[in-house]
């Protein structure tokens, strides 16, 4: 398993080699003697980085997240760094090169990293806080190992998790010094009830692989991210030396996909960005004056038809779409079908050429969607389905899509029976299974150029 905030190392490194840039750039203004090897230094500066970096960078301090655990960890690498750049100064740097010059940029370097993470440090601590940026989770477990993560979970507010309580079980729960929301039998209810968005499991009997299967079974079922927490000894039998460990704790992603990964979310937000920008720039900045007329001269109403659908987490947004329909009272119950009264005729023609989920981009751009991913669904159909197909609110692990895979393979549009349902799930589930940069793009040139793939979803 990776661990679970492996992506952000990446980032960081390249954080790292900016400050690192600016630092020798400074110095390297008030010493013109040494510009003369510019490209030289930079290069051996970078190197050193990225090498202190790889060594230290495996013990990610996963819970200990206060600014001081930052600071001594930012000096303990920035020895490294030193040692590294002393060293390869031997082979990359002229003889005369100066150590002076590097001390000095060194020094600014380190000021400029503890400066850097102490503002991005407060940032976090006062949006979460405020509750931004904040996900329920639960603990299951009532044992000492469990009041140790909770503690560190409250202590600790820029991780983003905001304690609700703990889950029992076993039978006998009878403690009064901490909150216990119910047993593992009402994790349905309690998901529900509290917006729970993530548990995490140290109970060892749920290590083994029928329990553990029943566990991510029934986490799948509500769509609750489960990760595991156990003690380092356990992990170190089994040379798994890729979790992130604080103490005698370490965590690691048994539901690990693709897009668990921080830099791959990252690059996907980046593309659709872009991407959407480009598409309300360049189509539907011209296209929208045309079709809003259109739409206000065939029915009364309003231009954009905005519903409530599922996003990524469980969370609730509203999709925008140009309104295809007259104004009626099943828009939010009733699935559009073939020769459906309540479209117009302008909506008809939207709806063939797909131009209605062009204000799509307008959610993608937003953050609430993404260019590619599973279809967001109208709230009853969230309820109703994933009631009947297992691993249904699996989907919600990531960001709906404008388009996705199961819409390339003919399955959109009219759900009236469950088999099409089933088979869009299966499609979202490979999908997300075996996501990568390229597949979005070939679904993309699927979406706009293959269409005779849609002909059996009509």
């Amino acid at each position: 398993m990776q661990p679970e905030n492996k992506g952000l190392r990446f980032l960081f490194l390249i954080l790292d080699i900016t400050l690192l840039f600016v630092a020798v750039f400074a110095i390297m203004y008030f010493n013109p003697i040494t510009s003369v090897n510019q490209n030289l230094y930079l290069l051996h500066a970078a190197i050193a980085e990225i090498i202190a970096y790889t060594l230290y960078s495996k013990r990610n301090y996963y819970f200990s997240d206060n600014y001081r655990s930052r600071v001594k960890h930012i000096t303990l690498r920035m020895g490294v760094f030193v040692f590294f750049l002393l060293i390869l100064a031997q082979v990359f740097l002229p003889e005369n090169y100066s150590l002076r010059f590097l001390l000095q940029y060194v020094g600014l370097f380190y000021i400029l990293k503890i400066t850097v993470f102490y503002i991005l440090y407060k940032y976090l601590s006062y949006v979460r806080k405020k509750g931004k940026f904040q996900r329920n989770v639960v603990i299951l477990g009532l044992r000492e190992t469990d009041v140790l993560l909770g503690y560190l979970l409250e202590k600790n507010p820029t991780l983003g998790f905001n304690l609700l309580g703990y889950i029992a079980d076993t039978e006998d729960y009878d403690r009064n010094d901490i909150s216990i929301l119910g047993k593992i039998d009402d994790i349905e209810i309690l998901t529900v009830k509290h917006g729970i968005k993530k548990i995490f499991v140290t109970p060892s009997k749920y290590f083994e692989v029928e329990n553990a299967r029943k566990l991510l079974g029934l986490c799948n079922k509500v769509g609750v991210k489960a990760r595991y927490v156990m003690m380092n000894t356990y992990w170190n039998e089994r040379r798994l030396n890729d979790a992130d460990f604080v103490s005698s704790l370490a965590i690691y992603n048994p539901q690990e996909i693709p897009l668990d990964n921080f830099s791959n979310r990252f690059f996907k937000r980046a593309f659709d960005v872009v991407f959407s920008s480009l598409v309300i720039f360049f189509l539907f900045s011209w296209l929208f004056p045309i079709v809003a007329l259109l739409i206000k001269l065939d029915s009364k109403g309003p231009v954009f038809f905005l519903q409530k659908r599922t996003g990524i987490d469980n969370k609730i947004f509203n999709c925008i779409k140009f309104r295809t329909m007259q104004v009626n009272e099943d828009a939010d119950k009733k699935q559009a079908q073939a020769n459906d009264s309540r479209i117009s005729k302008v909506g008809a023609i939207l709806r063939k050429y797909n131009i209605d989920e062009f204000p799509q981009f307008i959610n993608v751009l937003l953050g609430e969607m993404s260019v590619v991913g599973p279809r967001p669904h109208m709230l009853k159909h969230t309820d109703q389905y994933s009631a009947l197909i297992n691993y249904y609110k699996v989907r919600h692990y990531v960001k709906p899509g404008v388009t996705g895979w199961a819409q390339v393979n003919g399955y959109r549009g009219l759900t009236d029976e469950l088999w099409k349902m089933e088979k869009r799930v299966d499609y979202d589930m490979e999908y997300l299974k075996n996501w990568d940069f390229w597949w979005d793009l070939k679904i993309i040139y699927l979406t706009v150029f293959g269409k005779d793939s849609y002909a059996n979803a009509q």
